[in-house]
């Protein structure tokens, strides 16, 4: 009851936001996505007047427009509180995960921490041979002959997967631009910073992607004294997941994400 009585000096409170999986729009499963963290970070910024929110890291990425919304989110409750972040990456903030970290103030890392992966990635499978060997007819129909483009039911063509760079490249140039504008003058000047290139703990302080190492209690010990108080925020699973259930619309999802992890050994 300390912390209600008049003119008592209470002790500095920490907000922490564990943000643990892939970037993915609402609708799978514990995904983070903006619809989701939200009110989390709401309330970690409001509530209980702290003195700086840290962000729990483990994504291997996902949506790049998610990872936007989400790390625009951080800045704008930043800077509404005048309050500091701190990034603290556990295993692994890559592509939109490190999108999201380069939104705090300051990012730490553990010295096996993976970051980086600056870069757009899109993947799918080519079906068209398999369905000419089992006799099925595909039957598609559109107004627009570019509608059905990268169909994976249909072979590939030359002039979509040049559409789909483009597109790549445009995304691929904002993420850029988050990360020089967010690390600023604290990145090196090396060649393969933004080519999709990840680096381990010590590496990353050294090209500018990170801070330095440490881990929460520690280093926000040191940073407001050994009295601080941590208030935690995190996601609830879906009841289903609680319970070990899975619905089969999810089995593709679940392997996604699965093979997403297993890009950084994970």
């Amino acid at each position: 009851m300390k912390r209600y009585i008049p003119f008592v000096k209470t002790p500095p409170r920490v907000s922490v936001v564990r943000m643990s999986g892939v970037i993915a729009a609402g609708g799978r499963g514990a995904s983070l996505n903006d619809a989701a963290l939200a009110p989390l970070l709401d309330k970690a910024f409001r509530r209980g007047k702290p003195s700086a929110v840290a962000l729990l890291l483990n994504s291997p990425g996902g949506s790049p427009v998610q990872s936007s919304l989400i790390g625009a989110r951080i800045r704008r409750l930043a800077e509404e509180h005048e309050m500091p972040v701190f990034a603290f990456v556990e295993d692994v903030a890559a592509s939109g995960g490190y999108w999201l970290a380069a939104a705090a103030d300051e990012i730490f890392l553990d010295e096996s921490s993976i970051v980086g992966s600056i870069g757009v990635i899109s993947a799918s499978f080519g079906f068209n041979e398999f369905m000419q060997r089992q006799g099925i007819e595909r039957r598609v129909y559109t107004a627009g002959k570019d509608k059905s483009m990268l169909d994976p039911f249909r072979p590939e063509r030359a002039e979509d997967v040049e559409r789909l760079k483009t597109l790549q490249a445009q995304i691929h140039d904002t993420f850029i631009a988050h990360v020089k504008k967010r690390r600023a003058d604290k990145l090196s000047d090396d060649d393969d910073l933004f080519t999709g290139e990840i680096w381990v703990g010590q590496r990353a302080i050294d090209v500018g992607l990170a801070d330095q190492i440490g881990h929460l209690v520690p280093a926000m010990k040191d940073r407001f004294g050994d009295d601080v108080a941590f208030t935690v925020y995190g996601q609830r699973r879906p009841l289903l997941q609680r319970f070990g259930a899975r619905i089969v619309s999810d089995a593709f999802d679940q392997l996604d994400d699965k093979a997403q992890w297993a890009r950084y050994g994970l």
